[in-house]
Order: C-alpha cells, then sequence, then structure tokens
C-alpha cells in the first residue's frame, strides 16, 4: 500500500462540514484526520482520540493546520454524530481505490451487529453494517447500514454499486441468495457463488433432490483437507451443470449448483456437514468455486473478528446521531491502513500488536501513515 500519487487528505477535505460558521474553531479536515491516527494508535473512544492529540500535537502539525490546537473531546462527539455517513463513505471508497487499484478478486459480503451502538433509554435495535471484503487483498472495500425497518438484502445492492466488479467473484451466506441480487452482480460484470438455504425451501428441495440421485462420481469434484491443533476438517466439493434441474434458469447467470460436504474430527468426535451453493461459474471450474467458497469465511477472521476483539467494537458505547455509523467507517479505514503496515523482519505481527506498536513507536506511525498517503504538508 503506497500513497505516492494520491494524499489521504485530498480524499476527504471535499467532505461538507455540518457546524455553522461561527462554531468552526477546528478545521473538519484536521479533525478528521485526528481521529484516523488516534484510532490507527490504538484508542476507541472520543475521550482518547483527544488525549492522543494533545500528546502528539507537534506531530501532528507535520501534516495538518491545527490553528486552535487540539479539538475537546466533546467536539469530536458533537462533529461525528452530525456529520452525514454518505459522503464520508463515499470517501473512504475513492480512497481504498486509490489503494487498491483495479483487481480481479474474491470479494466476500456479510453483515454484521455492532451492538455497542444501542442504546439504553431507546428501544431502536443496534446498528447493522454491511461490509465488502477483499479476500485476496484482506481489505474493507465499501460498508452500508442497514435500514432499521429492513435486512441485508435492501443494503447490499447498495454496497454492490459502489463496487467495480468485473472479473470478480462474489460470495453471499443464504440471506444474499436472491435472484434481483444474482442479476445485479451479473449486469455489473462480476461471477457469484450463494449459499444455498431454506429462505429459498423451494430451489433448495430441487437441488437437495438432484444431488441425492446423482453419484458424486458424475459430478466435477475438488476436495481439501486443513490440520491443525487436533483438528482434520476435509472439505469435499461437488458441481452439476445447473441446466439438469428444473427451474434454474429464474436465477440469471447461472451455470452450476455446488454441494460441499464437510467432515471435521477433534479427537474421537467426528461431524459431517452438507451446504449447498449456486453459481455463475461452470461446474468444470469447481477448484475456483470451492477456493472461494473457503476463502468467504476469511470475512469472519479478516474483519468481524478484528473489529469485535481488537478495536472492541461491542463494547464501545458511542451511540449519539450518525456516530456509530461513521466510527464503523474510521474503523474500516483504520484496519485498511494497518494491513497496510510494514512488518519486521520474519515476523507478521497482529492487527492488535501493529496498534500498541503505534501508540509507542511514533516514527512507525508516521511510517504507516505515509504509506496511507497521509504526506507531509507545505504549511
Amino acid at each position: 500500500m503506497e500513497g505516492e500519487n494520491f494524499t489521504l487528505i485530498e480524499h476527504f477535505e471535499g467532505i461538507k462540514d455540518p457546524r455553522i460558521n461561527r462554531m468552526k474553531l477546528h478545521k473538519l479536515i484536521d479533525i478528521i484526520v485526528i481521529a484516523i491516527c488516534a484510532i490507527v494508535a490504538g484508542c476507541d473512544t472520543c475521550d482518547e482520540i483527544e488525549i492522543f492529540g494533545n500528546s502528539h500535537l507537534e506531530w501532528l502539525k507535520k501534516f495538518i493546520e491545527l490553528p486552535n490546537g487540539i479539538p475537546s473531546h466533546d467536539t469530536f462527539e458533537r462533529v461525528f454524530a452530525r456529520l452525514d455517513p454518505l459522503p464520508f463513505k463515499e470517501s473512504f471508497l475513492s480512497w481504498t481505490k486509490s489503494i487498491a487499484g483495479v483487481f480481479s478478486d474474491v470479494i466476500a459480503i456479510d453483515g454484521q451487529t455492532h451492538r455497542g451502538a444501542r442504546r439504553t433509554d431507546q428501544s431502536k435495535s443496534p446498528i447493522h453494517m454491511v461490509s465488502a471484503w477483499s479476500a485476496g487483498l484482506r481489505l474493507v472495500l465499501a460498508q452500508e447500514k442497514v435500514g432499521e425497518k429492513t435486512n441485508e438484502i435492501t443494503a447490499i445492492p447498495e454496497v454492490l454499486k459502489m463496487l467495480d466488479i468485473k472479473g470478480c467473484i462474489i460470495t453471499m451466506d443464504a440471506m444474499g441468495c436472491q435472484q434481483k441480487i444474482a442479476k445485479q452482480i451479473v449486469d455489473q460484470g462480476g461471477d457469484y457463488v450463494l449459499g444455498l438455504k431454506g429462505n429459498q425451501g423451494a430451489t433448495l428441495t430441487a437441488v437437495e433432490q438432484h444431488f441425492s440421485t446423482v453419484p458424486d462420481e458424475k459430478s466435477e469434484q475438488y476436495s481439501d483437507v486443513d490440520k491443525g491443533h487436533g483438528r482434520i476438517e476435509e472439505r469435499k466439493y461437488f458441481a452439476v451443470d445447473a441446466g439438469e434441474i428444473l427451474d434454474m434458469k429464474a436465477w440469471p447467470g447461472i451455470c452450476s449448483v455446488i454441494k460441499v460436504v464437510s467432515t471435521r474430527q477433534i479427537k474421537d468426535k467426528k461431524s459431517v456437514e452438507e451446504r449447498f451453493y449456486l453459481s455463475s461459474l461452470i461446474p468444470k471450474s469447481i477448484k475456483i468455486s470451492g477456493d472461494a467458497i473457503r476463502s468467504h469465511w476469511g470475512v469472519e477472521n479478516g474483519l468481524h473478528y478484528v473489529l469485535d476483539v481488537t478495536f472492541g467494537q461491542d463494547k464501545i458505547r458511542i451511540r449519539n446521531g450518525n456516530a456509530p455509523e461513521n466510527f464503523g467507517i474510521f474503523r474500516h479505514l483504520a484496519m485498511n491502513i494497518l494491513r497496510g503496515a510494514p512488518n519486521a523482519k520474519n515476523s507478521s505481527p497482529s492487527i492488535n500488536l501493529k496498534r500498541r506498536r503505534a501508540a509507542m513507536d511514533t516514527p512507525y506511525l508516521e511510517d504507516m501513515m505515509r504509506r496511507a498517503g497521509l504526506v507531509v504538508s507545505d504549511i
């Protein structure tokens, strides 16, 4: 991740300031940059961001003006509660595109609930975000908040619209297994592998019945094995032509249906699970389809787990206005920056260790931010 042809500030400085002019003691871009650097360096709340800013004042002046010093935590809270998430998301997307470039990859789209964002004095549910995750680059590409009275089905098309998915394989669990979503993926030039479960009952029944009558040796096959920590898991993938199954033509672009048989052995305990998928990839591409299915679950370890454990997302009580959604974007941005941080020789530190080092080692933090496109200004 290099920032030679762009600056991070340029991607975010066009965001409209929600404050009235007489309240603009601090520049909005300064507030945003301080927050980004602070969250990268391990801060999770507005109080911590203020402390970070005051302890890094002279260092921050290398990048931003700070005509009136560091804002108070109250200022951070008010600004992020009022800041419109839409242009903030657009700026995040613009910056991410500049570091990711054009690529062909597996993109996993999945949702996650931010439980800490629920207000105890209100009946509103905690916010739910749908994210697009690059399995190869291990970057968050885009995100969309799910409306309070809707579900992921309405947010997924919005996330897809943000992305250039030509040549990419889009993976989703059963929630995204919808004909309209499949059509949108195909229309945008991508391929899909969609989990099939009971929400598509008639289709699932037809697929299960077909596989029950077709010998495995007549399917295109692929398998892989994982071993470690006393566990052995073998996955066998079987693909058949979707045209052999009745009513499959209703699914835009569909070429194959896939059965995955997972056998897990942990000491003396053995379990077997079957899962089914619909795909626009041909049956002979079963290895590609199988790898895409497996890589989809990287969104759990690479994104959701890191947000929950490293960033403590569910424990953070940021609840007012647009602040929960905006902080979600900040965390995604920080995660992408940390993914591009340099590793020590013969070392692969976790995101948590990188945040800890950034908090204690300002030259390391500066190197990381330069790679993300935060360059020394000429002020």
